[in-house]
């Protein structure tokens, strides 16, 4: 067909529009065709897929961890990396048939150096936000944290959130924990953070404090006898997860399996009770 045209080509400018576009449709069907081709034989799998026989063949999956945030990621008397979501990594990585091997890093640069590949998650109390989601990928929760109202074990008057009118609360002033004793109307006495809020308490120099139920259940589990008590808590919390790179839908579900098999054979609250006396997964 081509031949054809081109004998027209003498005919005018007509026939030249014709060959032109001719050659030019079938460069284009020629692109695709090699480039559909190419893409087939160097890859085979997706990137997705590829990241997960990466680390399955490499026998090993990095993980950012802190090192420093007790009792999540933590060094223990004896120096060993220990913490409810190293001990949490660790099991999911056993069920997916590799080995965890933490990285420790500094918040600050945490995220970075998932971005700069220098490990494939993120395991230290991540929580799940709108903004992380538009550029990271979570597992499912693994944890979740509820703002409560803390009270000295003594104390029958507050026994709700509604119930901090005209009362002395212990906030931090950089806490959106303030805004809730706000606004059931609470006095805000300025603290430093929770071992301080805790420390008035025992004191009777506030009359409570709001604070994350994760911190309260650790500090009851290094102090079992401190006579404090929760009697109230918000009904939304924010949930944490594993971070992991935008796209590792593969990972991401075989993280997922381990998660729920964990929970299905009593693995996971082993752990919770271990760090918490109780199970934060809900």
């Amino acid at each position: 067909m081509l031949n054809h045209v081109i004998k027209r080509v003498r005919q005018g400018k007509q026939a030249r529009s014709q060959l032109l576009l001719l050659l030019t449709i079938a460069a284009v069907l020629a692109a695709l065709t090699t480039g559909c081709g190419a893409k087939n034989n160097e890859d085979g799998v997706s990137a997705s897929q590829q990241q997960l026989d990466t680390i399955q063949d490499n026998g090993k999956i990095r993980i950012g961890t802190e090192g420093t945030y007790a009792p999540f990621s933590f060094h223990d008397s004896n120096g060993a990396l220990t913490g409810f979501d190293v001990e949490i990594a660790s099991e999911i990585a056993k069920r997916m048939g590799v080995k965890a091997e933490f990285i420790e890093t500094k918040w600050d640069g945490m995220i970075a150096g998932l971005d700069a590949n220098r490990f494939d998650a993120v395991a230290n109390q991540v929580s799940i936000n709108e903004d992380r989601l538009k550029k990271y990928d979570f597992s499912d929760p693994y944890i979740v944290s509820k703002a409560v109202l803390i009270v000295h074990e003594s104390n029958g008057d507050i026994k709700s959130l509604a119930d901090l009118k005209g009362k002395k609360s212990g906030q931090s002033l950089t806490s959106n924990l303030t805004q809730i004793a706000k606004a059931n109307g609470a006095e805000i006495v300025q603290v430093e953070g929770f071992n301080q809020a805790i420390d008035l308490l025992l004191s009777k120099r506030i009359d409570a404090t709001i604070n994350d139920h994760l911190s309260f259940l650790d500090f009851k589990k290094q102090r079992p006898d401190a006579q404090i008590k929760v009697v109230d808590e918000t009904d939304e919390g924010s949930t944490s997860a594993i971070l992991v790179r935008k796209g590792s839908k593969e990972l991401v579900e075989a993280m997922n399996e381990a998660l729920a098999d964990m929970k299905s054979d009593g693995m996971y609250n082993t752990i919770s009770q271990k760090y918490f006396g109780a199970d934060v997964s809900k």
